[in-house]
């Protein structure tokens, strides 16, 4: 078994158990450089958002989206309630770690678990937690700084 954000993963215990659909989906995964180009493209900055959808670098993104200095993500959460130490586990794989998540919590600022608030600690994360409009302008000058600052938000209409 393995384990990833604290989650087990069965059948995933061995590197040659998944390699062949890794290969079938990407090709050769050796040659796939999913950060290629980060160091020239454009830094994030969120344009806007409404109820259901957020607008990144022009692109308009529908749901919750995580933020890292040059890259948008889907992200699954849709309420509070759903965002875990699970959800967060990317975190765990950036390095460097981001110094500080400014979590936009809906439409207004929302009580964060002490689950979540303890994870993120162990890994060295400071959690901001503020509601989505004011989350948004917060991200964008922290990256604009050029601070190491990631976002995970979930829309204005939560």
């Amino acid at each position: 078994m393995a384990r990833f954000g604290g989650t087990v993963m069965r059948g995933i215990s061995s590197r040659g158990s998944w390699l062949p659909r890794l290969r079938r989906a990407y090709g050769n995964y050796e040659d796939f450089d999913v950060f290629a180009g980060a160091d020239t493209a454009e830094k994030v900055r969120i344009n806007g958002y409404d109820e259901d959808r957020f607008f990144a670098n022009g692109v308009e993104v529908e749901g919750a989206i995580i933020c890292l200095s040059r890259l948008t993500l889907k992200w699954t959460p849709k309420s509070l309630d759903e965002i875990t130490p699970d959800s967060l586990a990317i975190f765990e794989l950036l390095r460097p770690a981001p110094e500080i998540l400014v979590l936009g919590c809906g439409k207004r600022m929302g009580r964060v678990s002490k689950e979540l608030r303890d994870y993120l600690r162990s890994n060295g994360i400071k959690l901001e937690a503020i509601d989505t409009a004011n989350a948004t302008s917060t991200f964008n000058i922290l990256n604009e700084e050029g601070r190491v600052v990631a976002a995970a938000m979930l829309p204005q209409g939560t």
